[in-house]
């Protein structure tokens, strides 16, 4: 089991490659990694899709949630619930929709229709960092474990595809691993696509 210490550690020091990079090069990047998942077919999977609003540093898929949009995708924004590691729900992104900002500052749509992750096809996930297993670190909340907790109980559920989003930079040798975290597909980056 990973100690809080080395998670801690590793979250620092994939923070702080991301915080080094420039404004210019954040925005390459951007534009590379969807060039990197029309290129790979991403956008041919599956029609239900969902983002998230990049926070601080975060990688900004803002133009891969466009072309979501620009592809006929149905795209969802995720709503975190009211206590830490509950599962997150999910509202359409559709304008209907009061944009406000949460507990964390992260802007979600004010919405009553909300649905499961079983529902999704493709999930985007943000992170702190990851490895090539598709072991992936999170901000420490557990949102994103709870979310998908359902798939440690059975081999067989219809899972969405799940693809983490970041840098390059913050890609580490090895993310400790805890028996409820949920491995990611793949993870996409300026440099590529990674299958895990």
């Amino acid at each position: 089991m990973a100690t809080t210490t080395d998670k801690k550690t590793l979250r620092k020091k994939a923070r702080t490659a991301r915080s080094s990079l420039s404004p210019a090069y954040r925005q390459h990047a951007v534009k590379r990694a969807l060039r990197h998942a029309l290129r790979a077919g991403l956008f041919l999977k599956g029609k239900r899709w969902s983002f998230y609003l990049p926070l601080g540093e975060e990688f900004d898929v803002l133009p891969l949630l466009n072309q979501a949009l620009h592809m006929g995708k149905s795209c969802y924004l995720p709503i975190t619930a009211n206590r830490v590691a509950q599962p997150l729900r999910f509202a359409k992104l559709d304008g209907s929709h009061e944009l406000t900002h949460n507990r964390y500052g992260i802007i979600e749509p004010h919405a009553t229709h909300l649905m499961n992750a079983r529902r999704l096809d493709v999930m985007f996930m943000p992170l702190v960092g990851f490895d090539r297993a598709g072991r992936r670190l999170g901000m420490g909340g557990g949102y994103y474990d709870s979310t998908l907790s359902y798939l440690r109980s059975r081999k067989h559920w219809r899972k969405p595809l799940l693809v983490g989003v970041a840098y390059a930079c913050q890609e580490l040798e090895k993310v400790p691993a805890e028996a409820w975290d949920i491995k990611m597909d793949m993870v996409l980056t300026e440099n590529g696509l990674i299958r895990c």
